[in-house]
């Protein structure tokens, strides 16, 4: 389950940055708003807005999964602190 969502997390992080980086391609090389306007580039300009948060509520859900996972591990092999 974390190896997945550690695969999610990855993809979510690559698609919104080549996404970022496309907006900022485009609008360098002059397209102006007008020119976002299409279904295309409302799915590239969307995609950082939903992709970010996404990416940072799995990192919390791996870091959450991974400190009770230890805790677990810990608790069974009768080590304390």
């Amino acid at each position: 389950m974390e190896r997945s969502l550690a695969y999610v997390l990855v993809a979510l992080i690559a698609v919104s940055v080549i996404a970022f980086f496309a907006i900022m391609i485009g609008t360098g090389n002059g397209m102006a708003q007008a020119d976002f306007d299409t279904p295309l580039w409302r799915a590239i300009t969307f995609a950082p807005w939903v992709g970010l948060p996404g990416a940072f509520i799995i990192v919390i859900a791996l870091v959450l999964g991974g400190g009770r996972g230890r805790s677990r591990a810990n608790s069974r092999s009768g080590v304390t602190h």
